[in-house]
């Protein structure tokens, strides 16, 4: 009797894991480790991309001391991740739409968002959501992964009108493991619908663990299962997220449906500061490690070696960004505080009687 055929199971994951290895342009010593993945930007720009990941940084540690200070509400930090966040936004036109996560204020704000209007959203005043009519962009998605959806729906409506933009979205590792997450990406899939999705993946979900909340070696290969591509890139190299980013981007114009791209980063911060304590699931060592591949190390030597950034120019930035925030936090201070008559009369566009009644009853109250 013929020997029956065994299916080697093992083999087959192995497989897929082989089709995702890391994309790196840049090392943490600056230095060119993938030509074919070094962008053709000029001086300038690539002085603009440093200075604007060196003002995100700034933003993260005034943010820090602002909130500190009880003059900012909500913050989600976001130093380590200047690469991730700010070289991928780079590659994105205006006229393309961001769908963000409240860690990705940093991209909006790039994209078109006062810093002001910013602030007034991190203390959940209702004047934070009043966006300029010329950006492209929802206010930060709170809940874990719902971005996505929200991006499979604008991406499915760029796609019927001709569009040749792209909706682009940002969620962390934590919310690859949603099922917001999946549907989002097999929508857009099913559709070959114009969309870039990111996953930051910066190694915790709060103090989830990465490696606790999938066995996928990596989260770029969860792209196979909505039939789109998926990419795994260095999320401390801001040349090789920049590249990638523009890539995806002009596939997904060009009719062929969306890209996932997982970027490898951390946050030096806790998850929010509304609490969380990364010494309770983060050791110093591994700490250290992520520091030796900063961002803004990497990029900073490799500008240097091109003889198109100093220390002069940085401090220059550095006190640019601050006078920013100075201005934004007191145009925000300006803005009338909300009352409790304000969120009765923003519930209904035609009140019913009952909402009528609190508002009286609470406007009474606040006129003493």
């Amino acid at each position: 009797m013929a020997k029956k055929k065994t299916i080697d199971f093992q083999a087959l994951l192995e497989n897929v894991d082989a089709q995702f290895p890391t994309y790196q342009a840049l090392d943490q010593d600056g230095k060119i480790v993938n030509e074919a993945l070094v962008p053709d930007l000029s001086d300038e720009e690539l002085v603009e991309l440093m200075s604007r990941m060196v003002w995100s940084r700034v933003l993260d540690q005034r943010s820090t001391a602002l909130n500190r200070q009880g003059r900012l509400g909500f913050f989600a930090p976001t130093a380590g991740q200047e690469a991730s966040q700010l070289a991928s936004h780079f590659a994105f036109e205006k006229e393309d739409v961001l769908l963000p996560g409240y860690r990705d204020v940093p991209q909006l704000i790039q994209h078109g968002l006062p810093l002001t209007q910013a602030f007034l959203w991190s203390r959940g005043h209702v004047a934070g959501n009043n966006y300029p009519e010329d950006l492209n962009g929802l206010p930060p998605q709170i809940i874990i992964g719902a971005q996505y959806v929200q991006a499979a729906g604008v991406a499915l409506g760029l796609k019927m009108r001709g569009k040749k933009n792209v909706a682009f979205t940002y969620t962390g590792d934590g919310g690859s493991s949603q099922g917001d997450f999946y549907e989002g990406i097999n929508f857009v899939g099913a559709y070959k619908a114009n969309a870039v999705f990111f996953i930051q993946n910066n190694g915790f979900a709060i103090s989830t663990p990465r490696d606790k909340q999938s066995a996928a070696t990596t989260l770029a290969q969860k792209a196979v299962a909505a039939g789109i591509p998926g990419i795994q890139v260095d999320g401390m190299d801001p040349l090789a997220m920049y590249t990638v980013s523009k890539m995806a981007r002009d596939w997904s114009v060009a009719g062929n449906g969306p890209v996932l791209i997982e970027a490898l980063t951390y946050r030096y911060g806790p998850h929010t500061l509304s609490g969380d304590d990364p010494t309770r699931y983060r050791s110093k060592e591994m700490d250290d490690e992520w520091v030796a591949k900063d961002p803004l190390v990497r990029f900073r030597k490799y500008l240097e070696g091109k003889g198109l950034w100093t220390e002069a120019k940085e401090e220059e930035v550095i006190e640019a960004a601050k006078e920013e925030i100075k201005e934004a936090i007191a145009e925000a201070d300006k803005v009338p505080k909300q009352k409790v008559s304000d969120f009765l009369k923003n519930m209904f566009e035609d009140q019913p009687q009952s909402i009528k009644e609190q508002i009286e009853i609470y406007e009474a109250k606040e006129s003493k």
